[in-house]
């Protein structure tokens, strides 16, 4: 018969066996709340349907998703004509807009007459439509809000099948594929910057061990660990081995999660949801390419 005692055993014949883990914090999403709560009203203007800042933020998350946009955006950009009211520079930005977040804004600049000058791009990201439905405000953090004169604002939105005050962009579907592809690339840096490892479990099973030096050992742990995908976990268990302190790695292969496969497939929902083909997009061939 077998010396050694393993965990569970330790747990049922030591009530003074204590475990812990140390994990960040890990954001939820308000899909829920956002379906309770479309485009609330605050007296002055009407919130957005989903975070405007959300989805400028998840533009630059992968490359392919952000390649997309911008590829569409250049080739509208390729086929305008300018316009004496309205320059390259604005129609650009306009354009930019339209795809990023399904709504595009041009403010009417007059003269002391009355008469047009220009149309000016205004960025969509911080334009919020008004409580009567024909104002609008421009809302940054930090500023002041600033509404618009009544009639100079134009607005182009694509249809939503939920609300009618904003435009909504054609790739939310692809979003968590998006977020997804831009994990498994954080997790692969921190797993090389971890060492190529993913932690280990340090398992102390010593009965003198005092508490002033689990707690010193809990701290240095704590302090030491990166933030995001690997984490350590420290064992106490008296009596609960003949081995005093072994330290135990965590299988180097589960850290990889198939890397490739999660960006070949995370990369194929994004690419159907712009429907761009990948050789436009500047993709070289390989192994795991889409079917068009």
């Amino acid at each position: 018969m077998s010396s050694r005692i393993d965990l569970a055993d330790a747990l049922r014949k030591e009530s003074s066996l204590s475990a812990f883990t140390f994990d960040g914090p890990y954001r939820l999403t308000g899909h829920d709340l956002l379906d309770n709560m479309y485009c609330a009203d605050n007296g002055r203007w009407y919130e957005t349907p989903v975070d405007w800042y959300g989805l400028a933020r998840a533009a630059r998350q992968t490359s392919w998703h952000q390649s997309a946009l911008y590829f569409k955006r250049n080739v509208l950009l390729g086929c305008y004509i300018p316009h004496p009211l309205l320059s390259r520079q604005d129609f650009s930005a306009l354009a930019l807009d339209w795809f990023v977040f399904g709504n595009a804004f041009l403010e009417l600049r007059s003269n002391m007459l009355g008469e047009p000058l220009k149309l000016r791009h205004a960025l969509a990201k911080y334009m919020r439509r008004g409580s009567d439905l024909e104002s609008w405000w421009y809302v940054q953090d930090g500023k002041d809000a600033f509404q618009f004169r009544p009639g100079k604002v134009c607005h182009l939105m694509n249809p939503d099948i939920n609300q009618e005050i904003y435009g909504m962009p054609e790739y939310l579907g692809a979003l968590l594929s998006a977020s997804l592809s831009h994990s498994a690339d954080m997790f692969r840096k921190l797993y090389y910057d971890n060492g190529s490892h993913a932690g280990c479990i340090i398992y102390i099973g010593a009965a003198q061990v005092n508490r002033e030096s689990m707690d010193s050992l809990k701290e240095t742990l704590q302090g030491a660990r990166g933030g995001g995908a690997f984490k350590n976990v420290l064992i106490h268990a008296p009596n609960g081995g003949k081995e005093g302190v072994q330290i135990l790695p965590f299988q180097q292969i589960t850290a990889k999660d198939e890397f490739m496969n999660v960006k070949a497939a995370s990369r194929d929902d994004v690419l159907a949801a712009h429907r761009v083909p990948p050789q436009l997009m500047g993709a070289m061939p390989g192994e795991k390419k889409c079917v068009w």
